[in-house]
């Protein structure tokens, strides 16, 4: 059993639970180094308290799984075969002791498939999983920490490669294609999110949608990618300037730009996370454009782009070594447009270690 499986084993025999089913692909992959998307296809690891783990998925990824070193028994079930039934089947053959307790992803698994692991565990108490693997997979091990950091050199190329692409006239939608197609010949093949590149106005849309819109002169331009590389994600953003600036918009980059310096240094271990989102809100607020940061300053990043912890002024949780996370401190002015600056972060022994390279001092692009 690999240490993760083991941790996890232990965490159910401290807590008295018996059974934990893991579903998300993340978390699976989490537990044995096993990527697949399995899409509307039931796939999942049992762990039990006081028995072997069990992997059950669609019998045309067993060769897969198996390649990648999982020891355990396996249901692989095809298309035309109900898989709650074999595993009733191979869960009565253990003869298990009585289930009291039973720990799921409550966030993640659907309706339908609780009503069916809650059949095979009829008289179980239910609680959450979330917590623990949330604990287990925040601090990142040297090797998690050697992959984020390749992901990092793509999405600073996948910049890189947009700001090249900028010329009078070209669509968002085209820059976009040239980054991502760059990015496949460098051998990524999927994006950690959906590209963003919007020019002039539509910046000033914290998640707005690239489209047919042409770049013209005095736009700023905004780049937020990220890559999978190996099962971990990166995600930067960038803001750039088209030919020229207004004073409003330089005032805009350097308050951000500020925001942004004032949260990285606050990033050292025992911090409060809070206190990050906090320094970049002061900054943003004491400029007067307060009321146009709308989102949180970060989020935990790994095997999702998106993970634990939440980088909100709420958390009260603290910084520890090896936590990976974005600080993307932005101000938007609808209908004008915005700039957002994201790096990603890497906790160190005594501080912070900025994971995205690419430049941040405001670009002028001729």
């Amino acid at each position: 059993m690999n240490e993760r499986l083991k941790t996890l084993t232990t965490w159910l025999n401290d807590e008295n639970v018996d059974v934990a089913f893991i579903n998300s692909k993340e978390n699976v992959y989490y537990l044995s180094n096993f990527y697949t998307d399995p899409h509307e296809r039931l796939m999942g690891i049992f762990v039990f308290k006081q028995s072997e783990p069990l992997f059950v998925l669609p019998a045309m990824e067993v060769n897969q799984l198996k390649r990648e070193g999982w020891k355990h028994e396996i249901v692989g079930y095809s298309d035309h075969e109900n898989p709650w039934e074999l595993i009733r089947t191979i869960i009565e053959s253990r003869k298990l002791d009585f289930v009291n307790t039973v720990t799921l992803e409550k966030e993640i698994l659907s309706y339908g498939r609780s009503e069916a692991l809650l059949n095979l565990f009829p008289d179980a108490k239910v609680i959450s999983v979330e917590d623990k693997l949330n604990e287990m997979r925040v601090v990142k091990n040297e090797s998690e920490i050697e992959v984020i950091k390749r992901a990092t050199e793509m999405a600073d190329y996948g910049v890189q490669v947009g700001v090249e692409a900028l010329t009078e006239g070209i669509t968002e939608m085209e820059v976009l294609a040239k980054i991502e197609f760059e990015l496949k010949k460098k051998g990524i093949r999927e994006m950690s999110f959906s590209t963003m590149v919007l020019f002039g106005e539509k910046s000033g849309d914290p998640h707005g949608n690239p489209g047919d819109r042409k770049l013209k002169a005095g736009d700023m331009v905004l780049f937020d990618l990220g890559v999978v590389l190996d099962g971990y994600c990166s995600d930067i953003t960038r803001t750039v300037a088209f030919k020229s600036i207004t004073e409003e918009q330089r005032e805009i980059y350097d308050t951000v730009l500020k925001a942004q310096m004032a949260s990285l240094e606050a990033s050292k271990p025992g911090t409060r996370i809070g206190d990050l989102d906090i320094a970049a809100r002061d900054v943003i607020t004491e400029a007067g454009y307060g009321e146009y940061f709308p989102h949180r300053i970060g989020h935990g990043m790994g095997i999702n782009v998106h993970e634990f912890p939440s980088m909100s002024h709420l958390n009260d949780g603290t910084l520890k070594e090896g936590m990976v996370y974005t600080i993307e401190p932005g101000i938007y002015l609808p209908d004008v447009g915005g700039v957002r600056i994201e790096d990603d972060v890497l906790i160190t022994k005594d501080g912070y270690e900025t994971l995205t390279k690419f430049p941040k001092e405001l670009q002028i692009i001729d």
